[in-house]
């Protein structure tokens, strides 16, 4: 059965799988509405809302995919982001990440992870088991998710902040 696709073309559907999934799902929930009956048309209808959520994901985790086969390999496990690469690697926990930035200049695009007090984690966009970003990244408290993707897509020569942490006012300063 592995000789049936081209790797290409399983490589393309592994990228959007979920939404192909979710638009399954959308046509089953659609089938039950308006097929059998009525009894089988409230699950259609959780169908339909399910496919519909899994597709609207599928669409921003595909247009976050890249092709694989980059440098290293990253790991994300409870918060905190790893690189093991050829050349660098380092750690990174998200609660103390202060900025993330797309750094367009080098070749592949790499993300660059900067903590206080650290030096800069550079994480190629294709390395390998780059997807698992896109949730550590979605956990970040204010980040545009439709702009991430969208600076993925621009002007490749520029680094440009995706994210920074908030400024807190300094702790025991107060105004009177």
């Amino acid at each position: 059965m592995s000789g049936f696709l081209r790797p290409e073309a399983r490589a393309l559907l592994w990228r959007w799988r979920e939404l192909l999934v979710g638009i399954g799902l959308v046509l089953i929930g659609v089938w039950l509405v308006l097929g059998p009956g009525f009894l089988l048309a409230v699950p259609g209808y959780a169908l339909l809302l399910g496919g519909s959520i899994l597709t609207w994901m599928g669409i921003q985790r595909g247009r976050f995919r890249g092709t694989d086969g980059g440098a290293g390999a990253v790991k994300v496990v409870e918060g905190q982001v790893t690189y093991f690469g050829p050349w660098t690697g380092g750690t990174v926990a998200l609660r103390e990440l202060d900025r993330l930035s797309l750094d367009r200049a080098l070749f592949p695009a790499h993300w660059r992870l900067e903590q206080l007090g650290q030096p800069a984690l550079l994480i190629p966009v294709n390395a390998e088991g780059s997807d698992a970003l896109f949730d550590a990244f979605a956990a970040l408290p204010g980040l545009k998710t439709e702009r991430m993707l969208q600076e993925m897509q621009g002007d490749p020569h520029q680094a440009v902040v995706i994210w920074q942490k908030p400024a807190r006012a300094p702790v025991g300063v107060t105004l009177h």
